[in-house]
């Protein structure tokens, strides 16, 4: 299973050697007992019992100023309960890191998506009425659908700005009050992340990266075939997707019966999008769990593909819904790629060079249907199946190369000796991703 090396208990604070050397046992008797349900509750074993350990990561967060600092305690305790309750409070991309564990994210991000989801529902409804009021003083249906829709999402933003806090130990405001959490909550919510990946805190979320340090983000390789999985996974649902309406309309439907057809595949996206998100993180599986998109999309595109002209218009209806059904995996890739930058400043670089291939491949989905492939669009369809195809074994390709790499760190990691592997942890160069005590997910 892919951890962080340097907060996975495995690789650190359960190697008995490593123990030995620190005396780790001894502090566990510090710590008090408390309830323990699954991945919640403080317990006692945990990376930051060993104070050797402990030392070294309060010295970086101290010079990298992290907001959350001053409630750091390496003895702090608390149930599943209040842990529970108070990950419940707050819920982009990078922002919802700084509150839930990185087993956490696919999760709390498939819902952020699917609220996206419901949006475009609400938004066909809104379009279908709101395109009536053409001719109205003089203006067209969808100059009053631009005007409305900018100014609630004008609202929207400007709010957020007002209300959004800055992190777990910043939510008093003049917009938000007194605060969101008392010190006992914000000393939970901080020791739960940092426990779970201490890099977290090596920057505070002020700080920049500068043009050297972006650089050498880029420069990281390990991540590379994340970028290429974010850059061709989403195209053969895309030109679909994005000409649904006006196929809709080419095969007879009405704009506003088009506008309206449109919300099952919606409603089922994102249904499938937390079922997904959900399995991926049951089984802790990234990789497999993800190529299930592109494996749902296949049957559908192959049954495009062998459609003739003759069929009929709702047959073909049925068969884009269903392909426009499938399980956006976008949640577990974004926190995949979280994880395995392993340090604030990649995290921060990484999410944005993703999003960037993410983005070019939907201008590679854009230009797939073609006017003179009209209006069955057979060559586009034959495209989108071999790219869908080429995802199915890119997912199986990438997660062999984390396997791999795992498995040749841990044969190096097993070579070290105790006091070698406290050595490394405290004075290694090596950063983030690099690091040797480091453990790809996959």
């Amino acid at each position: 299973m892919a951890a962080n090396g340097i907060s996975d208990k495995k690789d650190v604070s359960e190697t008995s050697d490593l123990k030995d050397v620190a005396g780790s046992e001894s502090r566990d008797e510090s710590i008090n007992d408390v309830e323990i349900k699954g991945d919640y509750g403080s317990g006692r074993d945990h990376l930051f019992a060993d104070p050797k350990v402990a030392d070294y990561w309060r010295n970086i967060y101290e010079n990298a100023k992290y907001e959350g600092r001053h409630r750091f305690d390496p003895t702090f305790t608390w149930s599943a309960e209040e842990e529970i309750r108070v990950k419940r409070k707050p819920d982009t991309v990078l922002y919802i890191t700084y509150w839930y564990k990185s087993k956490e994210l696919p999760i709390r991000l498939s819902w952020f998506w699917t609220v996206l989801s419901t949006c475009n529902i609400v938004g066909s409804f809104l379009a279908a009425g709101i395109l009536q009021m053409r001719g109205l003083r003089g203006w067209s249906g969808w100059q009053y659908l631009f005007l409305i829709e900018g100014c609630i999402t004008t609202v929207i933003g400007v709010l957020s700005w007002a209300i959004m806090p800055p992190g777990p130990c910043q939510t008093a405001g003049r917009w938000r009050g007194k605060g969101w959490f008392d010190e006992h909550e914000e000393k939970i919510l901080v020791n739960r992340i940092l426990r779970d990946d201490p890099s977290k805190g090596d920057m505070h979320n002020r700080q920049g990266v500068d043009l050297q340090r972006l650089w050498k983000c880029v420069k990281d390789y390990d991540l590379w075939p994340l970028y290429l999985v974010g850059l061709t996974t989403y195209i053969p649902p895309n030109p679909p997707q994005n000409y649904l309406s006006f196929i809709l309309r080419q095969m007879g439907f009405s704009t506003f019966k088009a506008n309206l057809l449109t919300i099952p595949s919606q409603f089922l996206f994102g249904v499938n999008l937390l079922i997904i998100s959900r399995i991926s993180e049951w089984l802790n599986e990234r990789a497999l769990v993800s190529a299930t998109s592109n494996i749902w999309i296949f049957p559908w595109l192959v049954a495009l593909v062998s459609m003739g002209a003759s069929a009929s218009p709702w047959v073909r209806y049925a068969l884009l819904t269903g392909l426009l059904s499938y399980p956006y995996c976008h949640a577990i890739l974004v926190a995949w790629n979280s994880k395995n930058s392993n340090t604030v400043r990649t995290r921060a670089v990484s999410a944005a060079l993703y999003n960037m291939f993410v983005q070019a491949g939907n201008i590679v989905g854009s230009n797939i249907y073609r006017e003179d492939d009209r209006p069955l669009y057979q060559r586009g369809n034959k495209i989108l199946l071999g790219i869908c195809c080429f995802n199915i074994v890119l997912f199986v390709v990438v997660k062999y190369y984390y396997v791999n790499k795992n498995q040749r760190r841990e044969k190096a990691w097993a070579k070290l000796t105790g006091e070698e592997k406290i050595e490394y942890i405290h004075n290694t160069k090596d950063e983030g991703a690099k690091r040797l005590d480091f453990r790809f997910s996959h």
